[in-house]
């Protein structure tokens, strides 16, 4: 056993300090970004946030609305492989996980549609030696993929999978509004630290990093990209919108809908036919209100995260980080436990 005394910080315990700035209004900012992947020869363009791939966020629906203004959507692992026949390539990513059905899946989408554009490998836990291999058996089986795995949280897993095939990696252990994982099985990792630390690595090797969970306001998404995160996977933001494709329920003269985690026993009911003996429960179910259509809610996202770049003077998204200083806020952290 060791302790590591060095502080890690999530979101909460920062906000991004302004600076002198030329820019005049938000109309000046782009939140658009190009990018070039290690293992493969294909640029993407677009807002690098992602719509995450669960139940009532990673939807066909999710994902036409959301093409229209190049934000990505990583749909669920549950859909069909004719739903994909009308999906816009460069704008989804087909998941997998590393079970031997997926394999199957996989090679049914190549006979039927040929390589993927984007694809995600997800599992909950990316630190095994099972789903390194995995990644690698993808690697070698497609050239022209852009590939996203994860999650990990530290810098050396996150240079093993970029090593062993993946473009991006995938940041994020328990931070998630539907996510128990930390309390249920006490590992995790402060996810603004983490970005910092993986995206340091990532970058290091040419390769990207996509924050996965914690984001629950505009100011979130703005902390993590200042971090160094060239993506950004948000869920429970994106909940409770008609492109969701979940049940609208009306009690009292209020409509809501439930939110769950993929790791929960709602998820594993609904599509495993339910919790294994061996396994625990790490997401929760939670109501959150009907929103409406989602291209309302993200207006108000991408407008706080502009208005973010111009507190500091990025007239790019891409100069965020270079912009970006972290202030302690956390009063919890004292002098003497920051080492000050």
């Amino acid at each position: 056993m060791r302790i590591e005394t060095e502080v890690k910080l999530d979101y909460a315990d920062v906000l991004i300090r302004p600076k002198r700035s030329t820019l005049s209004s938000r109309k000046e900012v782009s939140l658009e970004r190009e990018f070039k992947f290690p293992h493969t020869k294909k640029v993407w363009s677009g807002v690098p946030i992602i719509a995450a791939n669960m139940d009532g966020v990673g939807t066909i629906s999710m994902m036409k609305s959301l093409s229209k203004i190049k934000i990505l959507t990583a749909l669920h692992k549950h859909h069909k492989l004719t739903d994909f026949e009308s999906i816009d390539k460069k704008h989804t990513f087909i998941t997998i996980g590393v079970r031997e059905e997926d394999k199957e899946f996989l090679k049914k989408y190549l006979k039927k549609f040929g390589e993927p554009y984007l694809l995600c490998i997800d599992v909950a836990n990316g630190y095994t030696e099972r789903f390194v291999d995995f990644v690698k058996e993808v690697r070698a089986l497609l050239k022209t993929s852009i590939i996203m795995a994860g999650n990990v949280v530290t810098g050396d897993m996150t240079e093993q999978l970029i090593l062993s095939g993946a473009d991006i990696v995938k940041v994020g252990i328990g931070p998630g509004t539907v996510c128990t994982t930390r309390r249920v099985t006490g590992v995790g990792y402060p996810q603004l630290s983490a970005i910092i630390e993986c995206a340091d690595s990532a970058h290091g090797l040419g390769g990207l990093i996509c924050a996965d969970g914690g984001c629950r306001s505009s100011g979130d998404i703005s902390k993590a990209f200042g971090a160094g995160a060239d993506f950004v996977m948000i869920g429970g933001m994106l909940a409770g919108h008609d492109e969701g494709e979940e049940e609208i329920i009306e009690e009292k003269g209020e409509r809501f809908v439930y939110h769950y985690g993929s790791s929960s026993v709602d998820a594993m009911e609904r599509h495993n036919g339910g919790k294994a003996s061996y396994k625990a429960s790490e997401g929760k179910k939670i109501k959150i209100p009907y929103r409406g259509k989602v291209l309302n809610t993200v207006e108000d996202i991408l407008g706080g995260i502009r208005s973010a770049c111009t507190y500091v003077g990025a007239r790019r998204l891409k100069e965020l980080p270079r912009r970006t200083t972290f202030v302690l806020v956390n009063r919890q952290l004292s002098p003497e436990i920051i080492g000050k």
